[in-house]
């Protein structure tokens, strides 16, 4: 499947294949170009917390947590997908955000905070790693428990209500070659990996660089995305029996997070 959807959950704070067939020449239930449909999209409930103070920024939620400069400058962190990033404080509702890897700038965002401080508008423009055209997105989430007295309102618990996304991070494609498949997108991702549990490389993704698949049944299969050999997701992902929907559950580490995802055939 597409990280991208994955990867700006993951950043708001902070598919696979199976030729089923003993022939080489049959065409996998998972063939062809999906996409995804946000708003049939099952977020995990586990709340998203950070909070702004004194000039620090605290993600607390993220694995693992860390704490930064909230100055506007590039601070290191460890264990990201990406390896620096920048926080300020636009006005007394919104903070934003830059990410990088490399140096390179991997994504931008917003977040800004409603006037009765229940729900959080969270703003992003990803930049695939093959230059291709940005992703863009839009997230809400709702507050959990009470807003924390005294500090940036953005902060406190949220989680993650609905999503809006640009099509060019929707769109995944899948091709069956015997018992090798291949996934491109269109912000560059792609893999060709057999369905033998071993570690294939991923080129042009930020959060993960192998993949492994394996077959549980004939319109089912199990992927294992990994980023530097730390497992980063485990993804079951189903193909309906008429081969019109995907369903993915996807499994974020090491929090075990579980959001559920859907694709249908385009």
């Amino acid at each position: 499947m597409n990280k991208v959807v994955r990867f700006v959950v993951s950043a708001l704070f902070g598919i696979a294949a199976l030729c089923a067939s003993a022939s080489s020449s049959a065409q996998s239930p998972f063939d062809g170009t999906w996409r995804t449909l946000l708003n049939q999209a099952k977020f995990s409930p586990k709340p998203v917390v950070f909070y702004l103070s004194q000039g620090w920024y605290h993600c607390v939620s993220c694995t693992p947590a860390f704490d930064v400069q909230a100055d506007g400058q590039d601070h290191p962190v460890a264990g990201q997908a990406y390896d620096t990033i920048s926080i300020h404080e636009v006005d007394p509702k919104t903070i934003a955000s830059t990410t990088k890897k490399g140096g390179t700038v991997m994504g931008e965002q917003t977040r800004t905070v409603s006037a009765d401080g229940k729900t959080l508008t969270v703003k992003t423009t990803f930049h695939p790693v093959n230059g291709s055209a940005p992703v863009t997105s839009e997230f809400k989430g709702t507050r959990v428990g009470i807003a924390p007295a005294g500090i940036n309102p953005t902060s406190g618990s949220w989680k993650v209500a609905s999503a809006q996304q640009s099509e060019n991070g929707l769109l995944f494609t899948y091709k069956s070659n015997g018992d090798e498949l291949t996934m491109t997108a269109k912000t560059g991702e792609t893999y060709t990996a057999k369905l033998d549990g071993t570690d294939y490389p991923v080129k042009g993704g930020y959060g993960w660089d192998t993949v492994s698949l394996k077959r549980i049944n004939k319109n089912t299969i199990e992927e294992t995305d990994k980023r530097s050999g730390t497992v980063t997701d485990v993804s079951t992902m189903t193909v309906s029996a008429d081969g019109k929907k995907m369903t993915v559950v996807d499994t974020s580490k090491p929090d075990n997070s579980v959001s559920t995802f859907v694709a249908v055939k385009q």
